[in-house]
């Protein structure tokens, strides 16, 4: 059934790059800081930490939120089984892109919708992989000089320069590998009657 007054609908984050592919969608929304812990625990795989870390993000603001449906989303790369973080740091994004060049890497991002009135939500990880160019030294160099790409998982932005940094990427929704995967987000929206423009 559609609702004629949906709820309200709100983005468990503060990330401009996930704002910016929810607007892809053309439906209001507000966005809310989850301030959560996001450590690993031990013996977690990578689908089960993005998994558990986008439910509770979007948990996490319900209190402020209690007849909305908030998104909650996570993404980790891994490259050869080890977990892959945001790099925070010139250095560390150095380390990262050496490690990835000529290489297979997985982005995998959890991503979840919770209802704050029913106390029910739809949970999902979706997987996308990178296979990275052989990475020269000063390729990785010029690259982060100029798009500094220090607060995401794998030292790279494929929506801006970072695209030239791989050789082909192999998945069914690009939008996942930065960090919002608006495919499977609008199969759950429509599963809570939200109408969505096209849909109308």
């Amino acid at each position: 059934m559609i609702n004629s007054q949906p709820p309200r609908l709100v983005l468990a984050s503060t990330s401009k790059f996930r704002q910016a592919l929810l607007r892809q969608l053309q439906i209001p929304f507000e966005c809310a800081a989850p301030n959560i812990d996001e450590s690993h625990r031990l013996n977690e795989s990578a689908s089960e930490l993005v998994a558990r870390l986008a439910l509770e993000k979007a948990q996490a603001v319900q209190a402020h939120y209690p007849q909305a449906l908030i998104i909650g989303s996570d993404q980790v790369a891994v490259l050869n089984g080890q977990i892959l973080g945001k790099p925070h740091t010139h250095a560390n994004a150095t380390a990262q892109l050496q490690a990835s060049s000529n290489q297979y890497v997985e982005f995998l991002t959890g991503l979840c919708l919770f209802n704050s009135n029913t106390q029910t939500y739809q949970l999902d990880v979706v997987h996308f992989g990178v296979k990275f160019r052989p990475l020269s030294e000063s390729m990785i160099e010029y690259y982060l000089q100029r798009e500094q790409p220090y607060e995401c998982a794998g030292s790279f932005k494929s929506e801006g320069l970072g695209v030239v940094l791989f050789e082909k990427m192999l998945g069914d929704d690009p939008s996942a590998l930065i960090g919002l995967p608006l495919i499977r987000l609008t199969d759950f929206l429509q599963q809570q009657g939200i109408v969505l423009p096209l849909a109308i």
